[in-house]
């Protein structure tokens, strides 16, 4: 598949954002008491998931034919991943900015409830932005199961980074720290299996198959057209397997590596800060870069007829 720069922007920063929000609302609604009320703390929290989650739906939009329309998405939440996203996406942002509103009844009194609502609605967005992906059919690399705990995996990663880099009580991290350690660790395990998954597993169908020809091996005596057209130019994207492998190594690298050096650190310094600033950076820079090999990798059936 031909990877869009929009779309790659959306799912990455999309995702931290949620991501952030997720682990925010966990922590209000299921902390110890000794923090249960940090007013000025949760708030950049809360401003730093709406800027990310923002800045990748805005993102997103470079890649509709019509952005004027993107409202007559939110009426197919029956039968559409895309718009089901969408609602949650509305929803989730409604709980942020209620969690910041002037309220007749003290903030202490709702706030845990209404971080739970968050945290959960956080989950479904990011859950029905991976869907969108996952349930193509056409596409078997995406069609994987470790798709959708990847796209949730690296949420969490991304997201508790940013997190962790804002100002935190101390216990807070102490918690949060190895449990990001695990994470990343959890998250180059999954891409690996999925990568070794994508490149050793053949496509369901064969060319045969699309031909109208099951059980058999065609071979192509002359391409159905002579320029290249929508099809192969967003379909028949290849990345060759040296650059594949190099880009590979580098995510694993930014996205793992570096983020468990960075907290090793800030652990061994006691120093929290600029060390979880940069694994931050990292991650994101490196779920980036696995997200384009997410789209760029995809093999669509349709290259089949080709």
């Amino acid at each position: 598949m031909n990877p869009a720069l929009s779309v790659i922007l959306f799912t990455t920063l999309s995702g931290t954002g949620y991501g952030l929000w997720l682990w925010l609302g966990l922590r209000i609604a299921f902390g110890p008491r000794a923090y249960d009320f940090e007013p000025i703390a949760w708030l950049f929290a809360l401003l730093l998931g709406a800027a990310l989650t923002t800045i990748g739906i805005v993102a997103s939009l470079w890649h509709l034919g019509k952005p004027m329309r993107v409202w007559r998405a939110f009426s197919q939440w029956r039968t559409s991943w895309m718009s089901r996203e969408g609602v949650m996406a509305v929803a989730t942002l409604a709980v942020a900015v209620l969690m910041v509103a002037p309220l007749p009844i003290p903030h202490e009194l709702v706030m845990r409830p209404l971080a739970a609502v968050l945290a959960l609605c956080a989950l479904g967005t990011i859950c029905s932005t991976a869907m969108i992906y996952a349930s193509l059919k056409p596409i078997p690399a995406w069609r994987h199961p470790l798709v959708l705990p990847g796209y949730i995996g690296f949420a969490l990663l991304t997201g508790g980074l940013a997190l962790a880099a804002l100002p935190q009580p101390l216990p807070v991290l102490r918690f949060l720290l190895p449990l990001l350690v695990v994470l990343a660790i959890a998250m180059a395990g999954l891409k690996l299996v999925y990568w070794r998954a994508i490149d050793t597993e053949p496509l369901p169908q064969t060319r045969g198959d699309a031909i109208g020809l099951p059980h058999r091996k065609p071979s192509v005596f002359e391409r159905p057209h002579t320029e290249a057209n929508y099809l192969t130019k967003e379909m028949g994207f290849v990345v060759a397997r040296r650059h594949a492998k190099k880009m590979r190594l580098s995510a694993l690298l930014l996205f793992a590596v570096a983020p468990t050096l960075c907290i090793a650190l800030a652990i061994a310094t006691s120093q929290p800060w600029p060390w979880l600033d940069i694994a931050t950076i990292c991650a994101i820079c490196g779920a980036f870069l696995e997200r384009w090999l997410f789209f760029a990798q995809a093999k669509h059936l349709v290259m089949l007829y080709y």
